[in-house]
């Protein structure tokens, strides 16, 4: 099963004739001609939905595909979570900073991802996303099999693979039990 964006884009790859009839190298020409700007991803899947009517992890391939042909490059993790906390949102970088910190320190067995507008942590599997929501406000995804009681919770689907949340506006709210809940997160990754 992937694991990664770049693992889910490769195994998609390597089925593509079969599930959609062309390969990604033909998909990828289509593009070019169909007008639409292989930068923007969004439009490209748009248009392989409503034109190609094709499913998500085709779309992600093609579209990654044409945009790289077109001379874009993936930013790593680090370059994802700067362009999260630029701009108005320059400020949540310290609470982010201070939840990796508390993250990371749970094991040497996490690996952090990059998304546009999330940051997943992973252990067997994803057990928290931190995504700066607002200019004020960052929302913590965390994923339970079996959620621990607090007030600080709420049910969520998001960000990231989330079954509940919380939310953060300063450093200073990341109490000894915000550090519980995301320990009890990344204990239950490994369990299921």
């Amino acid at each position: 099963m992937p694991h990664s964006p770049n693992d889910m884009i490769a195994a998609v790859t390597v089925s593509m004739k079969k599930r959609t009839g062309r390969t990604v190298e033909q998909w990828v020409a289509l593009v070019k001609k169909s007008g639409v700007d292989p930068l923007d991803q969004n439009a490209v899947r748009r248009w392989l939905k409503s034109e190609h009517d094709l499913p998500q992890n085709s779309r992600w391939a093609i579209a990654d595909a044409a945009a790289r042909a077109a001379g874009w490059e993936r930013p790593d993790v680090e370059q994802y979570i700067d362009s999260q906390y630029a701009g108005d949102k320059a400020a949540l970088r310290p609470i982010f900073d201070k939840l990796r910190t508390t993250i990371e320190g749970f094991g040497d067995d996490i690996s952090v991802e990059g998304r546009s507008s999330y940051t997943p942590f992973v252990r067997r599997r994803q057990f928290c996303a931190i995504a700066a929501t607002t200019k004020t406000r960052i929302d913590v995804g965390l994923k339970y099999t079996d959620a621990p009681r607090s007030a600080l919770l709420t049910p969520a689907k998001a960000p990231g693979q989330a079954t509940h949340k919380l939310s953060l506006t300063k450093a200073s709210e990341i109490s000894a039990e915000v550090k519980k809940l995301l320990k009890v997160a990344y204990e239950q990754s490994s369990s299921d």
